[in-house]
C-alpha cells in the first residue's frame, strides 16, 4: 500500500486479565479482555529506510531496517520491540519500508494493562496492513509480539497480553498448543451485570522487578523438568502431588506452592468462563476472589522478597476487600509485586469505593474500564 502522501490512523487496546494469573507461560488457560484504553499512531511512510517513533512524552527514536538483529544495548527499550517486530515480519517475507509513527497512549506504563503488548500489537497491525497485505491473523500478530518481547526486549512473558490486545473483546484462551492456541470469544455483557470493572494503581514501581517476575516461570518449569516436561501443563496433577516430599527437597516450598496455584488456577479459569457463558455472575465473582487469594497465598506475587516498609499492593488489596464488605471481588492484576489490583464493584458502591481508594493511594488511581470489542485495527 502506498501511503507516502497519506497519514493513516491505527489503534491497539490495553488488556485486562480476568483470570489465569501466571498460567500462560506454562501453556495454561486465561480469561482476558481488551479494554477501552488504547495506543494510537498516526502513520506515514518516509524515504529514510527507518522506522521513526515520536511518542508523546518520550524522546523520539529510530530503528534502521538495514539491521534488524537483536541489539544488546536496546534491551528493555521500545526500540527493541520495534526492531523485534520488524524482524518477525521480514522473517515471514514482508518487505518493509520506513515510516513515521506519531504515538499517543491512554494505557499508562506500569498500569498492569499491558502498554508494551499494546505497542507490539500496534506495530504489528501497522506492518501487517501497510506492507503485508493483511496476511497475518490477530493470533499471529500476538505471537510475533511475544517473540519480540522475549528475544529482543528481554522479558520472559507469556502470550496472554498480546493475544487479548490483538484479538479484542473478552476471550477464553488455551495455550496448550502454543503455535495454535484455542481462542473462544465470551459474549458476556458486563454493563448489565450491575458491577463496574475497576483497576486501581497501588503506586508501587515495577522498576528492578524483572528477576521477581522471571522467578515464577523459572520455578514452575524447574518442577516440570523433574517429570521430564518443559511446562506444568504437561504434568499430571495427581503425579505432582504424589511426589510432593521429593519436590520440596529439590526445589523448595515456594516453588511447590506456586505449582499448586497453577493447577488450581488453570482449572478455575475454565469454571469462570463457564459461569459467564451461563450468565452466573455471582459464581464468577466467587471464583475471582478465590483467584486473588491463591495469588497471594500460593503464587506469592504480592510483595517482593525482602520488602517490609513498602507493601503497596498488599495494602491496596486489603483496603479494597474491606471496602467491598463481602460484595464484589478483588484480586491482583497482571504480573504482581507492583502495579495494580482489579476489583468488581457494585454500581451502588462505586463512588464510595473510588473515594476511599483514592484517599489512600492518590487522586486518579482508580480507573473504571469497559470492554472493547475490537483488537488491533486500522481506523482510517
Amino acid at each position: 500500500m502506498n501511503v507516502k502522501e497519506n497519514t493513516l490512523l491505527f489503534s491497539a487496546p490495553g488488556r485486562t486479565e480476568l483470570s489465569g494469573n501466571h498460567t500462560d507461560h506454562q501453556r495454561g488457560c486465561v480469561l482476558a479482555a481488551a479494554v477501552d484504553l488504547e495506543i494510537t499512531a498516526q502513520v506515514s511512510c518516509n524515504d529514510s529506510n527507518e522506522i521513526r517513533i515520536y511518542s508523546q512524552g518520550y524522546a523520539p527514536f529510530s530503528v534502521s531496517l538495514s539491521s534488524l538483529d537483536m541489539q544488546e544495548n536496546e534491551r528493555n527499550t521500545s526500540a527493541a520491540l520495534v526492531r523485534g517486530m520488524a524482524k518477525a515480519f521480514t522473517q515471514r517475507g514482508a518487505v518493509l519500508q520506513g515510516f513515521d509513527a506519531r504515538v499517543q497512549s491512554s494505557v499508562l506504563p506500569g498500569s498492569g494493562l499491558s502498554s508494551s503488548a499494546a505497542f507490539e500489537v500496534l506495530l504489528g497491525t501497522i506492518m501487517n496492513e501497510l506492507f503485508f497485505d493483511s496476511r497475518c491473523t490477530p493470533v499471529e500478530i500476538a505471537q510475533m509480539g511475544q517473540w519480540a518481547e522475549n528475544h529482543y526486549f528481554g522479558k520472559p512473558c507469556g502470550l496472554m497480553d498480546q493475544m487479548a490486545s490483538s484479538v479484542g473483546g473478552m476471550v477464553f484462551l488455551d495455550f496448550y498448543h502454543p503455535d495454535q492456541p484455542y481462542v473462544e470469544s465470551i459474549p458476556f455483557d458486563f454493563a448489565s451485570s450491575g458491577y463496574c470493572l475497576c483497576i486501581i494503581d497501588s503506586g508501587a514501581d515495577h522498576a528492578d522487578l524483572t528477576d521477581e517476575y522471571a522467578a515464577i516461570p523459572r520455578e514452575m518449569s524447574a518442577v516440570a523438568g523433574y517429570f521430564g516436561k518443559s511446562v506444568l501443563r504437561e504434568v499430571e496433577e495427581e503425579l505432582f502431588y504424589r511426589h510432593l516430599p521429593q519436590l520440596r527437597k529439590e526445589y523448595g516450598d515456594r516453588a511447590v506452592l506456586r505449582c499448586i496455584h497453577f493447577f488450581d488456577e488453570n482449572r478455575r479459569v475454565r469454571l469462570q468462563a463457564l459461569a459467564l457463558k451461563k450468565n452466573d455472575f455471582h459464581a464468577f465473582l466467587h471464583l475471582t476472589n478465590e483467584s486473588g487469594q491463591s495469588s497471594w497465598q500460593l503464587l506469592q506475587n504480592i510483595t517482593p522478597c525482602g520488602a517490609a516498609a513498602h507493601q503497596e499492593l498488599a495494602l491496596a488489596l486489603t483496603v479494597a476487600r474491606k471496602q467491598l464488605a463481602g460484595r464484589g471481588a478483588v484480586r491482583v492484576h497482571g504480573g504482581g509485586f507492583a502495579g495494580t489490583i482489579q476489583a468488581f464493584v457494585p454500581q451502588d458502591q462505586l463512588e464510595d469505593f473510588r473515594s476511599t481508594m483514592e484517599a489512600l493511594l492518590g487522586q486518579g488511581c482508580c480507573h473504571v474500564l469497559s470492554i472493547r470489542p475490537q483488537g488491533g485495527m486500522q481506523i482510517s
